[in-house]
Formats: C-alpha cells, sequence, structure tokens
C-alpha cells in the first residue's frame, strides 16, 4: 500500500521520483515550519505558503481530484487556509 501523498506525487511526476519527491516536499513543509515560527522575514514566508499552496492544489484539482481526500473541495480548504495566512500576514499585523 502506497502512502496517498506519494501515490499524488507519483501520478503527478511519474513513480520513479514519487518516493524522493514526497520526501523533499515533506522536508520543505519541516523547514517552512520552523521559518513560521522564528519571525524571520514573515512577509516572504506568507508568499511563498500562498504560492505553492495554490500551485499546488491547481494541479491536484486538474491533474489528480480523484486522489485527493475530499476530491475537488480540497480546493475549497487550501482557499481557506491561503485565506487564513493572507489574513494573518497581511491584514490583522497592519492592525496591531
Amino acid at each position: 500500500m502506497v502512502p496517498r501523498h506519494q501515490e499524488i506525487v507519483g501520478s503527478i511526476l511519474g513513480e520513479n521520483y514519487a518516493r524522493p519527491i514526497t520526501v523533499l516536499i515533506g522536508g520543505s513543509e519541516i523547514i517552512m515550519a520552523v521559518w513560521v515560527v522564528s519571525k524571520s522575514n514573515s512577509r516572504i514566508n506568507a508568499l511563498l505558503q500562498i504560492s505553492v499552496v495554490s500551485v499546488m492544489n491547481m494541479l491536484e484539482y486538474f491533474l489528480v481530484p480523484d486522489l485527493l481526500l475530499w476530491g475537488k473541495m480540497n480546493s475549497v480548504f487550501a482557499l481557506l487556509f491561503v485565506g487564513v495566512v493572507y489574513y494573518n500576514e497581511f491584514i490583522l499585523k497592519q492592525q496591531l
């Protein structure tokens, strides 16, 4: 049984690259989480998060919606996440 994330990556980029790219994506997410906690260059981090999540979800929406946990509805949750990141960095911080 192949983990779902690896299956998604394999469907998009090919099975030969699925495992190493899935590990790279996971490692990148951990690094980004540490970056968020560090609060260093938070605007760049927020823009990068918004970009990565948006691109990733558009690719999944069009290429492998059948492999997503909630199908095409995953895009709603991605949009909510992007909205929270945007609000937190560009609206809420301006008010403080």
